[in-house]
């Protein structure tokens, strides 16, 4: 499994979760958080590897969908960078201003 791809799901599935059922739920954080295998998971829910890996293909169709739709993951990049680039500008040329540094600090707190 490469890492980008499971990276791509594991922050996902922070941002979709609660969209998905109990068992695309438990599935993915064993497989993708917990690095539980196909065989593993299979065994603890007494089911087929099949089973199990339809259903994991299906959710992450179905995270990557709601991802497509609603950006909240590529939104968040984009906060995350457009705020590092205001830290940075900030602290070269307003190093002692204490409300711009208070308002970044509220702004970082958003997303946490």
């Amino acid at each position: 499994m490469e890492i980008e791809k499971t990276n791509r799901m594991n922050a996902l599935f922070e941002f979709y979760a609660t969209l998905l059922t109990e068992k695309q739920m438990n599935y993915m954080e064993l497989y993708y958080a917990d690095d539980f295998s196909l065989g593993e998971i299979a065994e603890e829910y007494g089911v087929s590897r099949q089973a199990v890996y339809d259903n994991i293909k299906r959710t992450e169709k179905i995270l990557e969908e709601y991802e497509r739709k609603l950006s909240l993951f590529s939104d968040y990049m984009v906060r995350q960078d457009v705020l590092e680039r205001l830290e940075t500008y900030v602290s070269e040329h307003y190093p002692k201003d204490e409300h711009l540094a208070s308002d970044i600090k509220e702004l970082q707190d958003l997303d946490e």
